[in-house]
Formats: structure tokens, sequence, C-alpha cells
């Protein structure tokens, strides 16, 4: 089995770092937490003095920290793992940061004749234990498929995004949609109580429409992607019914920021002469080409 040095043990990297143990092979972790790295020493993995140490002798590097900013002082500051990183060891970045960092770091790596791979992880702390993370990887094939016994331990689904960077950009575009639709599900709700209507008799309506399954596992798959803008549902009857809602909720005083944001979104597909097409020809407005 492989020797991986593992650099960033917190609430995500521990049980990912043990997941890798369980898999059978040799971990030695740093972190800059003397706690954390007690934790893991008494599970059994090797505890190094600094990032270099980490990566002495390692088949892989594989780094879990909160910024760019992070990773690249991890490797290429004082001790940095690029000191003892060998030309046929493969660092693994599963943090999420800027792109750009990552670009910069590989780059850096790749003149050194060291390769890199970025690999951030989705799902929650929970799944991190249960070694089900989802693995979002970019990088050379050959390097993916070396690194890819590794990742298996610690999620269930390892995709492979596309060339080097595109792991994290696919990272962010997932936490995009996540992030700002955790708003709008709060938005929602908040309608509905402010419009005195029964919370879970709201939610078990919501969970049989498109509202609650999501538009890209049902309608985008069958309608804008799939070259499809006969409507469904006409962009005209979506800024007609945002409209009400948006009337309804200023009448109960309810928070209707997103609704409001993306009201001249849809009023300009309405004014650009989409209006009788499906409403998720949004998509083709948004991007100003076709599917």
């Amino acid at each position: 089995m492989s020797k991986v040095g593992f650099i960033g043990v917190g609430v995500m990297g521990m049980p990912m770092a043990l997941n890798v143990m369980a898999g059978g092979h040799r971990v030695r972790a740093y972190d800059i937490s003397p706690a954390a790295l007690e934790a893991i020493g008494r599970k059994g993995a090797a505890v190094a003095g600094n990032p270099a140490d980490a990566a002495q002798g390692a088949d892989f590097v594989i780094t879990m920290l909160p910024t760019g900013a992070h990773v690249a002082d991890a490797v290429f500051g004082p001790d940095g793992a690029a000191e003892s990183l060998g030309g046929e060891s493969l660092l693994i970045d599963m943090s999420t940061g800027l792109p750009g960092d990552f670009d910069t770091l590989a780059r850096r790596l790749n003149a050194q004749g060291k390769r890199a791979i970025d690999a951030p992880v989705g799902r929650t702390s929970k799944e991190a234990e249960n070694g089900t993370l989802l693995v979002m990887v970019g990088g050379d094939g050959d390097d993916v498929e070396r690194a890819r016994p590794l990742l298996d331990c610690m999620g269930d689904t390892v995709i492979h995004c596309g060339p080097t960077g595109s792991g994290i950009r696919t990272k962010l575009v997932n936490n995009y949609l996540s992030i700002v639709s955790n708003v709008v599900v709060a938005e929602a709700l908040a309608i509905a109580e402010g419009a005195g209507l029964d919370r879970d008799s709201v939610i078990e309506v919501l969970m049989g429409t498109t509202a609650g399954r999501g538009h890209l596992g049902t309608t985008y798959p069958v309608k804008v992607l799939a070259g499809d803008l006969e409507p469904g549902f006409m962009i005209d009857l979506a800024l007609k019914d945002l409209g009400l809602a948006l009337q309804m909720s200023a009448d109960n005083d309810s928070p209707n920021v997103m609704g409001a944001a993306a009201m001249p979104v849809y009023d300009a597909a309405h004014q650009q002469g989409m209006g009788r097409l499906d409403w998720t020809a949004i998509y083709r407005m948004v991007t100003g080409r076709p599917t």
C-alpha cells in the first residue's frame, strides 16, 4: 500500500485521513494544531514535525487546508512539502480555494518536475467520517487513475471533471448553486409562514414539484439541455407568477431579496422576445448562446 503524507487533519481532514489508514495506507500527518496531531497519532498515524517531514518518502501528499494561501505556504513555505516531494510523488490538493491559487501551485510544481491534481470534496463531515464523500478531480488522466484507489478510501463517488484545475472550479459551481439556493428556500418558507400557511403542508407540496426536486434533475435535462424550448411552463407565466409572489410577500412583510433579484432576469427575457419559450430558456439567455 501507499505512503501518504496528509497535511491538514481538522474537521474534514481527520476523518479523511483515518479512512485512508483504514484502506491500508500508511499516513504521516501534519497539522499546525498540536491537539489534532496528538489525536491522529493516538489513532495510529505517524506524526510529522512540518510539511516537509510529512512529504518525506511519500507516494502521495494530500493537502486539506482552509485556503489556497495555506496550501501554498504548506507546499512552498519554510519546511514546505515541496522540499521533499519526490519526482514520482503526486500532490493531491483537496482544499477549497481560489482556482487561480491552485493553478499557480500546479505550475510551480510542474516547473520542478513534480505533479499535482486538485480533488476537492462535496458533502459533509458526516460523509467524511463514513468515507462517502463526492470527490471532484481535475488532472491528467494517468495521475487521476493513479490516485483513484486512495480517493476511493475517502469517497463513494469520484468524478474526473477534466484537466488540472477542473475539480476546484466544479466545486465552486456546486457551492454557488447550493449556497444561493439555501437563501431561496429560507425565503420561500418565510413567505409561506407570513401568509399563515402550515409549513409542513407547504413542504409536502414543494417536494412534489420542480421547486423541491430541483431544475437540474427535472426540467433542464429534458428541455433546454436537450434543445427543446417548447413551453412546459412559459417565461411570461413565470414572470407573472413571480410578480404575484413578490406582491404577496410584500403584503406580509416577508423577505424576498432573491425573488426581487430574479425578477429583472425574467423581465429581460420577456423584453428579448423569449416570453413564450420554456422557462429553462433563461439558461440560453444568461449564457448568450444556444445550447
